[in-house]
């Protein structure tokens, strides 16, 4: 089972999440990602790719990894695709 993405655990780009969906739910002391929370560069709305676990009415994000949609350095290729690329080490979520 992957581990839960909270806010400011890195992306794949090198870039971290900026939790903005929520502001009640938190694991290990961190805000928890929800469906399109972007990352510290500018856009890369996280795509939630759990599909029944929900925070406020939004769905989790978490590290398996979930994908994201281009940040605000793509044309760099791995700003394209800035998906998660980690979690918690003790709080973890289904798809």
């Amino acid at each position: 089972m992957p581990s839960i993405h909270r806010d400011k655990d890195r992306r794949i780009c090198g870039h971290v999440t900026q939790v903005t969906g929520q502001n009640t739910v938190y694991a290990n002391g961190k805000l928890v990602a929800v469906d399109r929370d972007p990352n510290n560069g500018g856009g890369g709305s996280l795509i939630a790719g759990c599909n029944q676990v929900y925070v406020n009415g939004k769905l989790v994000v978490n590290n398996s990894p979930d994908s994201a949609l281009p940040d605000g350095s793509c044309p760099s290729a791995p700003h394209c695709t800035p998906a998660t690329n980690g979690g918690s080490h003790n709080v973890f979520v289904g798809d």
